[in-house]
């Protein structure tokens, strides 16, 4: 099978492109390197089991058009995924998360391709008032533009998948750490106590909590939902991703302190808003509920505090190496 990996450089894009060559597919990667590192996929390149392309999704034009054929399936993870960013710099997120999803279906349109599977965002359902939250929750209301961007592009994607056959396959993913993550919660930690190991700065008042996900079992999910989505005779198909419980951050900056080898680190909490949130946009409290896919074979291997754990330690060997 002939399959397309947008931002396939990046952190979770490059774990997908090693599970999608292990199991013998052909792979094209698009990636403009702004936030992904092409050691990532270094190797695979060389050796030529991918194809690689560094075209921006931003711009529509005929190379563009042309990598998209013969593919059958595309994977979609290419995105802006700093939500804060989203909060002060909406344009960006527009231009690299809507603009180029339309860039893509058009593709996708233009070269007949079968399916496409998006990862989407457990911001799309903002303030959610049912906790865990189905994938059927409404009204679903963003709070971040970031938020806003992906459901604007799940809405394309159905749209596409309705008016062309394209089979949609839409996964709203919690937070995914592991090998290779270049931001979010555990990243921001380690380097303020690498700065300084006395003192932690925590954003929010700490209570913030969330579902967190190791990226190895989110590339599992990957397989399952494609291999389940592409037998459905509905047009698309929506997954939450994620796990069956969640943790605060005050336990995350414990666990990277230990990790570290870090006693009495004083926790100094700023305050953005009024209820405590990390910053303006930021979803207090986000658990997702997973019956969906568990019950076509699907589940964690890790809780998230041991996801969390797992990625610390990951992180933190590569960081030394």
């Amino acid at each position: 099978m002939n399959v397309l990996v947008t931002g396939g450089a990046g952190f979770i894009g490059s774990h997908l492109v090693d599970r999608l060559v292990s199991r013998g597919y052909r792979v094209t990667v698009i990636d403009n390197l702004s936030s992904g590192n092409y050691q990532y996929i270094k190797k695979l390149v060389e050796g030529e089991y991918i194809k690689y392309l560094k075209l921006d999704l931003k711009e529509f034009n005929d190379d563009l058009v042309l990598a998209f054929k013969d593919v059958d399936v595309v994977y979609h993870l290419a995105a802006n995924p700093e939500v804060r960013v989203s909060v002060t710099d909406p344009r960006t997120h527009f231009n690299e998360n809507v603009l180029a999803t339309f860039n893509v279906l058009e593709a996708c349109r233009i070269n007949k391709v079968k399916a496409i599977a998006f990862t989407s965002s457990s911001t799309v359902y903002g303030d959610a008032r049912v906790i865990p939250t189905p994938e059927d929750y409404a009204p679903l209301e963003p709070i971040s533009v970031y938020g806003a961007s992906k459901l604007a592009s799940e809405n394309l994607i159905i749209t596409y998948s309705k008016l062309y056959g394209i089979k949609g396959i839409i996964l709203r993913l919690a937070n995914i750490v592991g090998p290779r993550q270049t931001h979010g919660v555990i990243i921001d930690f380690i380097r303020k106590l690498r700065k300084d190991p006395s003192r932690l700065e925590i954003l929010g008042d700490g209570t913030q909590r969330k579902s967190y996900l190791h990226v190895s079992d989110f590339i599992n999910a990957v397989e399952v939902a494609v291999d389940y989505s592409m037998n459905s005779h509905n047009p698309y198909e929506i997954f939450n991703v994620g796990n069956e419980d969640w943790i605060d951050v005050n336990e995350i900056a414990r666990i990277v302190s230990k990790a570290l080898n870090l006693d009495d680190v004083e926790f100094h909490y700023v305050k953005t808003t009024n209820d405590g949130r990390g910053w303006i946009g930021d979803v207090k409290f986000m658990l997702l509920d997973i019956r969906k896919l568990r019950g076509i074979g699907w589940r964690p291997t890790m809780n998230s505090r041991e996801a969390i754990e797992s990625a610390v330690r990951e992180v933190i060997s590569l960081g030394s190496k």
